[in-house]
């Protein structure tokens, strides 16, 4: 049984509506203005969340221009760029994070961020963020997990190329520090992500294997990969968002729109709707339709004494007559009265 964490006023875990966060990331493009035009478009959406990363490029990386710090030619979006170049376009100026975290609020999101060293959970703890994220690729720096924890705030941790084995070394760590809930996401951390590689059946795997609510952190084009993740269980859904994707940007090219984020928290509700029970049998909303069910009816004015004939009985719409099975049993046998067409036919009339 998995437990249920608060991420703000939000409760997440199962039997509670996917709670849907929009990662603003780099696709602010280097302007305040448009950072705060994504969050009012957040907030517009009916997202529940807004969240940023919090890192300088020095504190993510240093400048060097050697093979190993550079993305590898044949990646899609960033093939051949360098990690300081990248990062320096990507990253949200920590003097931002205050007018943003601001107009968050005025909006009434909840809004949280992944640091990523110390300077970015000092500056994190003074702007009171409810909750802290891990990225996948930090979820094997064990001090930086321990250092987050140290707050007691709940952790969201992303698990993308992680084993099960530094998974739980993770989520150890999170609880020894004193963690106040861990949320983990499945998470498949290519960019963008082929659908096929989402494994979404590894969802009620890691909530079985640990014990804590688990959601999606999804990089494939669309909603349908996450509004998929609800049936098996996802409870958290993360969506990089932008303005535009013509607008371009680091991550535009797997984000969403405003349109299709507004459509994923109306469709994700609506899969966690539909799960539903485990009961077979009609339901409240289906009593009318039962009224609709075949049955043998009368379909032509009879005098007592004829036969029952397939011209005569037959099995149509609406119900109250005799099931549709005893027309074998019904058929050769004579009315005892007479009866007008529209009847349902009951044992009494034969």
């Amino acid at each position: 049984m998995t437990s249920t964490v608060k991420i703000g006023p939000h409760l997440v875990g199962g039997g509670e509506r996917p709670f849907v966060v929009a990662e603003m990331s780099g696709n602010h493009n280097g302007d305040l203005d448009r950072a705060l035009a994504i969050v009012d478009a957040v907030a517009a959406s009916g997202a529940h969340a807004l969240k940023l990363q919090t890192y300088r490029p020095d504190t993510i990386t240093i400048d060097v221009d050697t093979p190993a710090f550079r993305i590898s030619g044949g990646h899609e979006l960033w093939g051949g760029q360098n990690l300081y170049r990248l990062y320096e376009k990507a990253h949200t100026p920590y003097e931002w994070h205050g007018p943003i975290f601001a107009r968050a609020r005025e909006r009434g999101l909840t809004v949280f961020s992944s640091p990523f060293d110390p300077t970015a959970v000092e500056l994190l703890e003074e702007l009171d963020a409810p909750a802290y994220k891990i990225a996948s690729s930090e979820l094997v720096d064990l001090p930086l997990i321990r250092l987050v924890a140290g707050t007691g705030k709940p952790l969201v941790i992303s698990t993308g190329m992680a084993t099960v084995a530094e998974i739980d070394a993770a989520v150890r760590t999170a609880r020894e520090a004193g963690a106040g809930g861990i949320v983990l996401l499945a998470c498949t951390a290519s960019y963008p992500a082929p659908p096929a590689d989402s494994n979404l059946r590894r969802i009620p795997v890691l909530a079985d294997l640990f014990g804590v609510p688990v959601g999606l952190s999804d990089h494939t084009p669309g909603i349908g990969v996450p509004v998929a993740s609800v049936a098996l269980g996802a409870c958290f859904i993360e969506k990089h968002v932008t303005l535009d994707r013509a607008d371009g940007g680091v991550d535009s090219d797997f984000s969403l729109d405003p349109t299709e984020l507004a459509a994923l928290v109306v469709e994700s509700e609506r899969a966690h709707a539909a799960l539903g029970g485990t009961r077979v049998g009609p339901t409240p909303a289906e009593q009318e339709g039962l009224r609709f069910r075949r049955s043998l009816w009368v379909v032509e004015d009879v005098r007592a004494g004829e036969p029952v004939t397939t011209r005569n009985v037959r099995s149509i719409r609406p119900a109250g007559g005799l099931p549709p099975v005893q027309i074998d049993t019904v058929l050769g046998r004579t009315f005892t009265v007479d009866v007008p067409r529209g009847t349902p036919l009951s044992w009494d009339l034969i």
